[in-house]
């Protein structure tokens, strides 16, 4: 078996079960808000035709007890509620998640910038990796660089309205450019650190930078 054929059957076997797969769950009801379907004259994928992944499901997770906690080589650990999260300035981007297995969609994602969230938080000079945890199990890390330097955000909405809980609520990194298994979902813990960190795919052979257009797998 050629290195090719081996790396296709790979992915099929991975991808069967990362759960890269088309929502098959009820959509969850946008209360008063009106979804967008344009956005500085970009058409927007409605949520509903939004293909989505998980490793364990969709999470649901309670605003009012949820905290983000921020930690690791910071000088000033946070315990952060939603209500603080979204007291934060706010910028919108329209920006395509796209996913190893070949399909994207398109959407408007609003949120915070990563580098205003952990800014209060005064991060260590030596710090060069940040690890997002989510609340199924997963985790994922990007270079600090990376967060900071193309105003990375983390979104709690999604076409104008809140994240619903298939799409990651309270908290969806989009990590521009990325593949899909780095834009972590349901996120409860950052953490700050100088040493390099495989998260869940990565560890069973995904690329770690996960440059889209690039390999899916380690060489």
């Amino acid at each position: 078996m050629n290195l090719c054929t081996s790396a296709i059957m790979c992915l099929v076997v991975l991808t069967a079960v990362s759960g890269c797969l088309s929502n098959t769950e009820k959509i969850d009801d946008y209360g008063n808000e009106t979804e967008a379907t344009e956005y500085q004259g970009i058409r927007l994928t409605p949520i509903s035709r939004q293909r989505n992944n998980a490793i364990e499901g969709t999470q649901y997770i309670n605003k009012d007890t949820y905290r983000l906690h921020i930690a690791g080589l910071v000088k000033k650990p946070a315990n952060l509620t939603y209500d603080q999260i979204l007291a934060y300035p706010s910028t919108s981007k329209v920006v395509d998640l796209n996913c190893v297995e070949g399909w994207d969609f398109t959407a408007k994602w609003t949120g915070v910038l990563f580098r205003t969230l952990i800014n209060d938080s005064v991060v260590s000079e030596n710090a060069t990796e940040v690890i997002f945890y989510s609340a199924d199990g997963y985790s994922t890390s990007h270079d600090l660089d990376f967060l900071m330097d193309n105003d990375i955000i983390l979104a709690y909405k999604i076409n104008d309205v809140t994240l619903p809980h298939s799409r990651g609520f309270p908290l969806q990194l989009v990590a521009e450019d990325k593949y899909g298994y780095k834009w972590a979902k349901w996120i409860t813990r950052i953490e700050i650190t100088n040493t390099e960190y495989r998260g869940f795919w990565e560890s069973r052979g995904y690329n770690d930078r996960a440059d889209v257009g690039g390999p899916a797998f380690e060489r």
